[in-house]
């Protein structure tokens, strides 16, 4: 921590007389109806060539600041759906600045952004999609893909070196996984990456990425519909019907989605324990999947005048099947001598029910912003499973069994959380406090009482204070804050509470997170602390049988992870690159462990805490243009240093792990995009697992628009080579994992229509999300 503070120091007393020097240049943008206009492009050009020095785009308020270094310069202001506006940099308070309609923008004619594809701004990492090749890459899945450093599927969002990222959509916290998918490319203006939240966020969140959307003029009714076939085990089938009616203050919005999908996840798995014998069990399983899932959304938003705005969002969903059927065949050898062989055929069918309310005011009050969001959530799962089992013994000795178990889940959640924010010294002050109370039953039964039955409960409350200034000195942007968070957490196991299991924390976060332009480089530094708390599921006593040699269950005793980390950004033109090291106290891993003495071949998979772990995390991407042609390279690294325990004694696994990705795409006439994309690892290890055989993809999509873009087809063709999945290694004490997935190619056509659409004002960011995330 001294370390720390003497290094933040000293590039204060470096930075701090150079930027002095330099004249701020600030202002305010507002619409046509005298509304804020945040996310404008403001960009510092220099005279007479016109030469790009230094941007910035415009806070949620719509003010800004730039450094003018000369006299001789100009600003100049954009955003799509406006005409641009140029200012002169003297004086050096532009004042409020309002901009009107293009009428030509409107009619869907978009130049291409001035600023740099990705830039540092204030605390985060901001890239630019309107006006770029980025608009056409398909969904909001298709797009995060593609920025650098960041990785998505169905919904999930990895920050490389930061890990599972929050996802706001125009300042409100996305809530469905499927929201990503549900979001078109060419509707997104910018995407922001904060790797440092700072104290406004829960302190379980390591990573926030936030996307904006264009702003979207007129009023009426408008919708959009998705529809998507595809094909890789089986046949995909998706619908997605968005609508929108606006008018005046009112604003209404909903959502219906459909989903029936086949596929299988396919693997070979290998366990070897090390005892007085050597047990090795080969398995090769075979797990075909059908799912459906239906979703619902309806918004209702009211703006008194500017400076009040209310509403009311309902989300449901619901899984009324998810079938799956195990076909595992296995073998058990002792010192490589056959023990016994087995078949096992579990079939399950899960369904699931999800319902959620925001309800939110944002208010203004002469410099005081006020913005409330209170949550509730209600959700439940039903999991019935039938496994019949064939044994043969060494002996020839044959034996058939019927296993039958229920899983069921409860979750209910009450949330509030008030932020106030109000200008302070030249800068902003925020302070805010958030309440959560939730709950999670877990009831597990199995009829033969091969494994006992059991009905745990956790009942949580949270209660978290925060308050955070921002200021700019000169060229400087500074950002520090302070996090308080207590939890008081009671576990119950069959109605009596376990004092042993239950828990109380309380913990303080400081952040601090400071960026400087040098030149055309913008840089920033920032330190943040984070808590990772275990989800509920891992938590959880309960042992569920997976199949005769495989049980799972969560520990109550496993403690919640502490990480500090330092971070570093720069980016330079068509450059991005990012560093951080993180130190991680009882750190949370996943373990192999014998179930009993009795019977080594049976596996306990379970959790618990390693003490200490250092990471080292960095990132480069390069994305510039050249012609027709839009590449971006970009290349990860990430290495730990941890010892875990092996069969051969303690093992530094510390090698390294290198990521590569090769995105290409192709403007072509006629409103053509080609895109073909390329990535692949080396072996290397993470927490306590080991690539032993890395994988990598190829993968190619052909975009094409219709009616100025209000219709678009998009053609996907992904692992081509079927060579995307990696082997992998699990060290566990005396036991060792190899997990072998199979990897399969898959294909899928998108046909997307726009009419008159209109996007929603629903401005809720809700409360409760990180108990809520783990659930």
């Amino acid at each position: 921590m001294k370390l720390i503070k003497v290094f933040l120091l000293g590039l204060i007393g470096i930075i701090l007389p150079v930027s002095l020097s330099a004249q701020t240049v600030s202002g305010k943008l507002i619409d046509e109806n005298s509304q804020p206009l945040p996310y404008a492009n403001v960009v510092l050009l220099s005279l007479p060539d016109s030469a790009f020095v230094s941007g910035t785009i415009s806070g949620e308020d719509g003010s800004f600041t730039l450094e003018a270094t000369s006299e001789n310069q100009i600003v100049k202001i954009s955003s799509i759906g406006y005409k641009t506006v140029c200012k002169p940099v003297s004086p050096a308070n532009i004042g409020i600045v309002q901009l009107v309609s293009d009428a030509q923008q409107l009619g869907e004619v978009v130049v291409k952004a001035d600023l740099p594809k990705t830039r540092v701004k204030g605390n985060a990492m901001v890239t630019t999609v309107a006006g770029s090749v980025l608009e056409k890459a398909g969904t909001g899945n298709d797009l995060l893909n593609k920025i650098p450093g960041l990785s998505a599927e169905d919904g999930s969002v990895n920050v490389f070196g930061s890990g599972v990222a929050e996802i706001y959509i125009n300042g409100r916290k996305m809530r469905n996984s499927s929201e990503l998918d549900q979001l078109s490319s060419d509707d997104i203006k910018s995407v922001e990456v904060l790797r440092n939240p700072g104290a406004k966020y829960d302190a379980s969140v390591k990573a926030v990425v936030r996307i904006i959307t264009k702003k979207t003029q007129g009023e009426g009714f408008g919708f959009n519909n998705r529809t998507y076939v595809g094909y890789q085990y089986d046949l995909a089938l998706l619908d997605q019907f968005n609508f929108n009616y606006r008018k005046g203050r009112f604003d209404l919005g909903g959502m219906l989605f459909g989903r029936d999908n086949k596929f299988e996840e396919n693997k070979i798995l290998t366990q070897k324990t090390y005892l007085d014998k050597v047990w090795t069990q080969n398995s090769d399983m075979k797990s075909p999947f059908h799912t459906q899932d239906i979703a619902a959304m309806l918004s209702l938003n009211y703006q008194f005048n500017e400076n009040h705005v209310m509403g009311v969002r309902y989300d449901f969903s619901r899984n009324p099947q998810i079938e799956m059927c195990l076909d595992m065949n296995s073998s058990i050898h002792v010192d490589n001598l056959l023990e016994e062989e087995s078949k096992s055929n579990p079939h399950s069918i899960t369904t699931n029910n999800r319902h959620t309310v925001n309800a939110y005011y944002n208010g203004n009050f002469n410099d005081w912003n006020m913005d409330l969001n209170m949550d509730g959530m209600w959700s439940d799962s039903n999991n019935p499973i039938v496994a019949e089992e064939y044994v043969k013994q060494s002996d020839n000795t044959e034996v058939n069994n019927t296993i039958h178990t229920l899983g069921k889940n409860r979750n209910e959640l009450y949330a509030a959380k008030l932020v106030m924010e109000h200008p302070l010294w030249e800068g902003s002050f925020s302070i805010g406090s958030e309440y959560t109370y939730s709950s999670r039953t877990n009831q597990y039964a199995n009829d033969e009482n091969i494994i006992p039955d059991n009905d745990n409960k956790i009942r949580e409350n949270a209660v978290s204070a925060f308050a955070m200034y921002a200021r700019s000195f000169g060229q400087l942007q500074a950002q520090a804050g302070v996090r308080y968070e207590h939890l008081n957490s009671d576990y119950y196991e069959f109605g009596k509470r376990m004092d042993e299991q239950s828990r109380k924390y309380d913990n303080v976060f400081p952040s601090i997170s400071l960026s400087y332009p040098i030149g055309k480089t913008q840089l920033m530094i920032s330190y943040s602390g984070n808590i990772e708390r275990p989800s509920y599921y891992k938590l959880s006593s309960a042992v569920i049988y997976g199949n005769k040699y495989t049980y799972e269950s969560g520990n109550p005793l496993l403690r919640s992870s502490i990480l500090n980390t330092l971070s570093l950004n720069a980016s330079w033109e068509w450059l991005y690159f990012n560093m951080n090291y993180s130190r991680i106290k009882d750190m949370q891993i996943q373990v192999s462990q014998s179930y009993s003495d009795a019977d080594p071949s049976i596996s306990l998979f379970t959790h618990t805490n390693v003490p200490k772990v250092d990471k080292l995390n960095a990132t480069l991407s390069a994305s510039p243009t050249i012609g027709i042609w839009s590449p971006q390279f970009t290349a990860m690294y990430s290495q730990q240093w941890f010892v875990m325990d092996t069969p051969d004694g303690p093992r530094n696994l510390n090698n390294p792990i290198g990521f590569f990705q090769w995105n290409n795409t192709f403007s072509l006439p006629k409103d053509f995009q080609l895109n073909i994309d390329l990535e692949t690892s080396t072996r290397g290890e993470d927490s306590s697992y080991r690539i032993i055989e890395p994988g990598s993809s190829v993968n190619i999509s052909l975009y094409k628009g219709f009616l100025n873009g209000k219709l678009a087809v998009q053609l996907q063709a992904n692992d081509i080579f079927n060579t995307s999945s990696s082997d992998i290694l699990m060290y566990s004490g005396n036991r060792i994992t190899i997990l072998q997935p199979e990897s399969r190619r898959s294909f899928g056509m998108t046909v997307r229509y726009k009419f008159n659409t209109t996007k929603s004002k629903y401005k809720g960011t809700g409360a409760g999300d990180s108990q809520k995330n783990r659930m």
